[in-house]
């Protein structure tokens, strides 16, 4: 592992889910005073170069969260070597970054929900729903981000 961890996170278009992940983990892991080089990407490049989500970011920020700066991407071929930890927000997802990645580097590839203590296996996908499920994903990303900092802890 590199000196500081690194971590991916990864949904279908980078646009919802991955960057309230990267922004709530951002957050969590400076208060935690950990040195974490922090991204997230998509699996499919529909919101290249955008802004996220609108609804994601009032979400996020009602919280206290931070978006600034953030873009959507796509996965890039060096992010499997670049990244300690990739984690994906769903099944679908998990198996696109398996088909995609070199099998050396598999390892690295997770369910982010892994890392809570959550009835959840996934995050879902928002984007066609209303209000809550924006809630739903920040409750389910604030858990995982906890476990993923104890994680990084030890």
């Amino acid at each position: 592992m590199s000196q500081a961890p690194s971590v991916l996170f990864v949904c279908l278009g980078n646009i919802c889910r991955s960057p309230t992940a990267e922004a709530v983990f951002r957050h969590k892991a400076a208060e935690a005073g950990l040195n974490v080089k922090i991204d997230s990407a998509g699996t499919h490049g529909y919101h290249i170069g955008k802004q996220p989500d609108k609804r994601s970011q009032a979400a996020g920020t009602a919280r206290g969260y931070s978006f600034k700066g953030l873009k959507c991407r796509r996965v890039e071929e060096s992010d499997f070597e670049t990244f300690d930890y990739i984690l994906a927000m769903d099944e679908s997802n998990l198996s696109n970054l398996r088909k995609v990645s070199p099998e050396e580097y598999h390892d690295k590839i997770h369910l982010f929900l892994s890392f809570a203590d959550s009835d959840h296996q996934e995050v879902p996908d928002p984007y066609y729903g209303g209000k809550q499920g924006f809630e739903l994903v920040l409750d389910l990303i604030e858990a995982a981000s906890d476990g993923l900092i104890n994680t990084l802890k030890r």
